[in-house]
């Protein structure tokens, strides 16, 4: 009598028509909780906040300038500048065209709201045209109110893409010249424009690769939409849980944190689903009651479902570590996501498949016949492979993965300039490659040095000499055409100076002098401070070092320990994770040569190890966990080696679909014109594919396999082979 004999449920009992009426109860809730979630996920992009300067630390050098630098400004708030470039002749006639553009500006209107130009403008501002010393080009900033900015307009999008907007529309106006609006508000704008697309493009073109995923493998005109349904209804629980807390400053989001929320929760969601449906579709041969079928199902796949999002969760809670707001707060917003992911996969599928049926398999109907379907085909004649040849396998796709590894020391991750950081040419990147032609590359964005009024003389003198510095003045008050002369500001005892680069501000390159800038500026003064963009990405690339020498040990402790647990072994959780780190490493080596050599960009951001580490890791141990706490399930009954080829035979399908889903759903990141989430969406999708084909199909089960039993020491489970040696006899028993 084989094992599936014993226990089986001929009808539907009266607790199994209770727990009917559970699943219906379970399936009104859910729809009522989404009903109030759905809409507040619609606003999700309104609570964004994308300036890298609010991210940083208080004790960042960058942010006491920031902070001092509001001083010396005649607003009682900060200010966003907007650099606006006309490319044409430079003479009187040509100034007095741009003049006439500043006049008609703060009338210009904003479309798609009640508000003109004016309304956004910092109080008092000047619009001073400003030509350049070769005749061709005049530049003007445009200071935005930024406290004006952070109010939504009435269609609740930002404000900001449609003030830069106009302003673009009004300088396109103004006859002779090219134009183009870059600086800090162009660029912003920009980012704003590429978040925008978050809700719609990037979650329709998710959900879409999803589908047709789901279709392929199950094959089926009805099964695919459940799970794919109540993916959506997860994110979107998720969505409405963060925007609120968002809303309420708990957490801040970014566009970067929202686009990565939509595709973990759908990739995490339809991850678990396969899992769940695919121990039901077992047990459905097992069981003649679809009740008693799931029961079993869900009791096969609680563990694994739990222990997979408690370590991702982890995993992404070890984010809050950073000393950056924007990647700490990644960590509670994926977390949230993953929670949500792990609620309606665990309570509104198995309601929805309860009460639908068997006919929702069709055309390929599980009937109660004590089949199992799993143990016949390609993965269990891989896992005969792995079985009979375990030494070789491992040998090869361990050498395969060093080999790849190797690559990884030459990936550049020293940060990307803001005009690197689109995948396209948007207005503000062009404006700054034009900026650079006629004015000098640092123009409109200078670094800011503030010091007592005592030390003024000394800094400029030391200031003058230090590395890609280019012109050096002291901040005075506006110079307003037929007004008096402009005077040195000083307040509270002290001055600000302005330092232009030779170098565009937001450039890697510029970030090299911040260094030596400060070493020279605390020479002459000891208190003296440097801020201004450059200085602030500066600080973020070695915010980030700090962040990753931190983050990752933590998250393999952490992970490690909730490995220790669930595998109640101590050698077990150590391979896995050696071999998700080597995994990590080759996907940085094969990453260095595609973005190099096939994307042609020019390196990655500061915080795309962490963020790639976090995910891979996280999730590849995922993957692991699916596999190995079903084999130590058949290992109990089996033996560890024969356990090793049933679990491998019976999890190789439904874990390869998981992480296609998974790689597909990151991969979609792509689509967004940002090298950052390119990038990652890259790393993300060829790692969960390294991890599920090759790691955990032939790595981890052929060490297991070599080393036999003594992966589960120190557990009783260690000490002994079990009943069954031999693991040809595997697929009979």
């Amino acid at each position: 009598m084989t094992e599936v004999n014993r226990h089986r449920s001929t009808k539907i009992d009266k607790k199994g028509r209770g727990l009917l009426w559970v699943a219906i109860a379970v399936i009104i809730a859910w729809f009522g909780i989404s009903a109030v979630a759905g809409p507040l996920f619609g606003k999700l992009s309104s609570v964004q906040q994308n300036d890298n300067a609010g991210f940083l630390p208080t004790s960042a050098e960058s942010t006491k300038a920031s902070e001092l630098a509001t001083k010396f400004t005649s607003q009682d708030t900060s200010i966003l500048p907007a650099l606006v470039i006309f490319i044409g002749p430079a003479d009187q006639a040509g100034l007095g065209a741009i003049g006439e553009f500043a006049t008609a500006l703060a009338a210009a209107p904003i479309e798609g709201a009640n508000a003109v130009v004016g309304d956004y403008l910092a109080q008092g501002a000047q619009l001073i045209p400003i030509p350049s010393e070769d005749g061709e080009a005049i530049l003007m900033s445009v200071p935005l109110d930024n406290d004006a900015l952070a109010t939504p307009l009435e269609s609740g999008e930002p404000a900001l893409p449609a003030v830069v907007k106009a302003i673009r529309e009004q300088a396109d106006q103004v006859a002779g010249f090219e134009s183009h609006v870059t600086g800090i508000g162009g660029i912003l704008a920009d980012l704003f424009d590429s978040f925008g697309s978050i809700d719609t493009d990037l979650l329709r073109t998710t959900l879409i690769v999803v589908a047709l995923i789901l279709i392929a493998v199950y094959r089926s005109p009805v099964l695919w939409i459940i799970p794919l349904f109540c993916s959506v209804i997860a994110l979107s629980i998720a969505g409405g849980i963060v925007y609120l807390l968002a809303k309420e400053e708990i957490l801040s989001l970014d566009g970067q944190s929202q686009g990565i929320l939509s595709v973990l929760v759908i990739g995490a969601a339809t991850d678990y689903a396969l899992l769940l449906i695919a121990r039901y579709r077992e047990e459905l041969h097992h069981y003649d009651s679809r009740v008693t079928a799931m029961i079993a199902a869900w009791k096969g796949v609680i563990e694994p479902i739990a222990a997979s999002g408690l370590t991702v969760i982890s995993g992404l809670l070890v984010l809050g570590l950073s000393d950056l707001a924007s990647v700490r707060s990644l960590g509670p917003v994926a977390a949230i996501g993953v929670i949500a992911a792990q609620l309606v996969m665990l309570t509104l599928l198995p309601a929805i498949m309860v009460l639908a049926g068997r006919w929702v398999f069709w055309p390929k109907r599980p009937n109660h016949d004590d089949l199992d379907e799993n143990l016949s085909g390609f993965w269990s004649k891989l896992a005969g492979l792995v079985g009979r040849r375990p030494r070789q396998t491992w040998i090869i796709t361990g050498a395969f993965l060093v080999i790849a590894m190797s690559f990884a020391t030459q990936l550049k991750s020293s940060g990307l300039a803001q005009t690197d950081a689109f995948t396209g040419n948007p207005d503000s990147v062009v404006g700054l490659e034009k900026l650079s032609e006629h004015f000098p590359a640092g123009s409109g964005d200078p670094t800011i040095v503030i010091g007592p009024e005592a030390d003024k003389d000394a800094m400029i003198s030391a200031l003058r000499t230090a590395p890609g510095v280019v012109d050096v003045k002291q901040t005075t008050t506006p110079f307003i055409p037929g007004g008096p002369e402009p005077t040195p500001v000083v307040v509270d005892g002290l001055v600000q100076i302005e330092l232009t680069l030779d170098k565009p501000a937001d450039s890697v390159d510029a970030q090299g002098y911040v260094t030596a800038i400060r070493q020279v500026a605390k020479g002459a003064s000891e208190t003296a401070v440097v801020g201004g963009s450059t200085a602030v990405n500066f600080d973020i690339q070695q915010t980030n070092l700090r962040d990753r020498n931190i983050i990752i040990p933590t998250a393999l402790l952490v992970i490690g320990i909730i490995l220790a647990l669930l595998l109640r072994s101590l050698f077990a959780p150590v391979l896995l994770i050696i071999t998700t780190v080597i995994s990590f490493g080759a996907t940085l080596g094969i990453s260095h040569l595609v973005f190099t050599n096939l994307f042609g960009f020019p390196g990655t951001d500061g915080s795309f190890i962490l963020f790639t580490f976090v995910f891979l890791v996280a999730l590849g141990i995922d993957y692991n966990i699916f596999l190995m706490t079903r084999v130590r399930e058949e290992a109990i009954k089996l033996g560890t080696r024969p356990g090793i080829i049933k679990g491998l035979t019976v999890t190789g399908g439904v874990i390869t679909s998981a992480g296609v889903v998974l790689a597909a759903t990151f991969a979609v990141l792509g689509t967004l014109p940002l090298v950052f989430l390119a990038e990652l969406g890259f790393a993300v999708a060829f790692g969960v594919l390294l991890d599920t084909i090759i790691v955990r199909s032939l790595l981890v089960p052929a060490l297991g396999y070599d080393l036999g039993a003594k992966i589960w020491w120190p557990s009783k489970l260690g000490k002994s082979e079990g009943p069954l040696a031999d693991a040809s006899k595997v697929l009979t028993s």
